[in-house]
């Protein structure tokens, strides 16, 4: 068993790097505001047509520019929701959502989270899946990366006030990146055997003699940008664990590919960016060390099983409620660690399933703000302020000026740091005690005591860190939840963006200086041990409390008792 996952997890990171590398130099193109070798012409009448000028913004313009254009997709989105009965593609004439359950959908989709308190199959139209959630699938998804563009530029620009132009990244990236490799992967998807149709849903007759209805639909071009985009928002309620969504083994293995390939495209990209390679590696190690740790772990707690069914001569078999049985134990595992590690959200296993410290190890991954490879876009700049932080604790104690690609680092982008990491802690910890301390949040929970606990303290955190994903057990649509984790999901997608945004004006505004004998090295095994300690630390101060609570008690206690 532990040869099988040494295979798994080796074939899988080396297939992501060799996919990504090449994917990671287009990107440079888009950030260095080149075309794409063929498509000048075509943007130039792109441009001419839709009006957008070529103006670089400054970092404010770019900021608003962003939040205007989520803010009415957010609107319109909650209103075609709320009128799906009236709108065409509906076979099952399923009626409109209610106002709170729209609410928390429409800003779910717009904030790349894809928390969906519904089942897919029987809530939503097909004009809704197709118009309402695949569309912000590839918007939000394009937000993302806009935003570490900017970011890129500020550290790499000399002494320039602008980052960009906001309407020219955002329709770059989802035409010429997301909607072609989009379309790739979901050929691929129908080849093994995802659906892609508009019938009705047929009625049949089983072998036992029950009736049952058979939900259709335009699956396959949602699943592509639900992987590729990190949004997890699944078709059907049973998201990537459904014959329909990932039909096969190779299937699985894409999807789990697709999540990271352009989260780790984008460090490539980032080395190429500044001119230095060595930049994008180091984040790349960081990266790929913690994600290996983590699925160790995750495989090791779920291979071992719970140690009362081990009493009972049970086998680590027993361990397979809540997988699905086609992938097993180490897909299932990976494919969790895959998910949370990356803020997408969609899951091929029930994680309330999983033992009490295989689930702890998801929950901790999506609590520290997804770094590890990360949303598109989201996680890059999300391990980027882990780096100024590092920096900026290496600089005290050498008693030097922090600095990070021959760019001071002073008090305002500290502040800012502070912001943007502290910002999602606040959310997940004050969310949970509301929902903890209120009839109207504990009327939600369906287990009682530790494990309740848990279930409340992992929907907030994949709320406020726009994962998606749910440990279940929770009823989440009514207008407490709705509300409570639509506010998470606002403030934790826009209160990181600002900072980063102001943080990328400033440094676009800096001269970059040469290094010196002072300089410390951030390329080297030393400052990729001191990264990955930085985030550890923050985590742990952060949520150790929390989690003593929920996993890591329900943890002793299953193995004191």
């Amino acid at each position: 068993m532990a040869a099988s996952a040494f295979l798994l997890i080796a074939s899988y990171l080396v297939i992501l790097m060799i996919l990504a590398r090449p994917l990671g130099s287009g990107l440079t193109r888009l950030i260095e505001d080149r075309s794409l070798p063929g498509f000048a012409g075509v943007e130039r009448v792109l441009w001419r047509v839709s009006g957008v000028n070529s103006e670089p913004m400054h970092w404010r313009r770019y900021l608003l520019a962003i939040l205007l254009f989520n803010l009415g997709g957010a609107i319109l989105l909650m209103v075609m929701l709320m009128s799906q009965a009236s709108l065409p593609l509906n076979p099952q004439q399923l009626p409109g959502l209610s106002w709170h359950l729209a609410l928390n959908t429409a800003v779910s989709f717009v904030t790349n989270t894809n928390w969906q308190a519904y089942a897919g199959e029987s809530t939503l139209s097909y004009f809704s899946q197709m118009v309402g959630l695949t569309v912000q699938n590839f918007l939000s998804a394009a937000t993302g990366i806009a935003v570490a563009f900017a970011l890129i530029r500020g550290f790499a620009n000399r002494s320039l006030a602008t980052l960009g132009n906001a309407w020219r990244d955002i329709t770059r990236i989802t035409l010429f990146v997301l909607l072609p490799l989009s379309l790739l992967i979901a050929l691929f998807f129908v080849s093994q055997g995802t659906l892609q149709n508009f019938n009705g849903y047929p009625d049949f007759t089983t072998l036992e003699g029950v009736k049952q209805t058979l939900p259709m639909g335009p699956v396959a071009s949602q699943e592509a940008i639900k992987m590729l985009g990190t949004n997890g928002g699944g078709f059907f309620n049973a998201n990537s664990a459904h014959p329909f969504e990932n039909p096969t083994a190779l299937s699985n293995f894409a999807q789990m590919l697709a999540i990271f390939l352009i989260p780790a495209a984008l460090c490539f990209a980032f080395g190429d960016a500044v001119k230095d390679r060595r930049q994008g590696h180091a984040l790349l190690w960081a990266m790929s060390l913690m994600f290996i740790a983590a699925a160790v772990v995750v495989m090791w707690a779920e291979i071992n099983g719970n140690p009362h069914f081990l009493s009972l001569g049970a086998d680590s078999a027993a361990n397979m409620e809540g997988k699905e049985t086609r992938f097993g134990i180490l897909n299932s595992s990976l494919f969790a660690v895959v998910t949370t590690a990356a803020s997408c959200g969609a899951v091929n296993a029930m994680h309330d399933s999983f033992t009490a410290l295989g689930g702890m190890v998801p929950m901790w991954l999506i609590q520290i703000g997804e770094v590890v490879f990360g949303g598109v876009g989201a996680g890059l700049y999300g391990m980027l302020m882990f780096v100024l932080l590092a920096v900026f604790i290496a600089g005290l104690m050498i008693g030097r000026t922090p600095e990070y690609l021959g760019k001071k680092i002073d008090v305002w982008e500290m502040k800012m740091t502070a912001l943007a990491i502290l910002v999602t802690p606040a959310l997940v910890l004050l969310g949970t005690a509301l929902a903890m301390m209120t009839d109207a949040g504990r009327s939600g929970m369906a287990n009682p005591g530790i494990h309740g606990f848990s279930e409340v303290l992992y929907a907030v955190s994949s709320a406020a860190n726009n994962n998606g994903s749910a440990f279940a057990g929770l009823s989440a649509n009514t207008p407490f939840w709705n509300l409570l984790l639509a506010f998470c999901m606002f403030v934790g997608r826009f209160g990181i963006i600002i900072p980063v945004m102001a943080i990328a004006g400033s440094l676009a505004m800096k001269k970059i200086q040469p290094p010196g004998n002072g300089t410390l090295p951030t390329h080297g095994v030393l400052f990729i041990a001191l990264l990955i300690g930085t985030v550890m630390l923050v985590g742990a101060l952060t949520f150790i409390p929390a989690l003593a609570l929920g996993p890591v008690a329900e943890h002793l206690q299953m193995f004191g008792n």
